[in-house]
């Protein structure tokens, strides 16, 4: 399993949620940093998930 960071941001840049997502490959945290967003309500929010290589697998601005 690799660790994945899901970060959230409001329009200010306050830093309003710093989450880790385990997952077997990127597309899998890809599947789940989106649905953590929709549980949260929060996919219009600036947000990214990066790998643990420090890709970029999910952003919004």
């Amino acid at each position: 399993m690799n660790t994945y960071a899901l970060t959230v941001y409001e329009s200010n840049g306050e830093k309003i949620l710093d989450e880790t997502i385990s997952a077997p490959n990127d597309s899998k945290a890809k599947e789940q940093g989106e649905a953590r967003l929709a549980e949260l309500n929060m996919q219009e929010k600036t947000h990214r998930l990066t790998s643990p290589k420090g890709q970029l697998l999910l952003f919004h601005r």
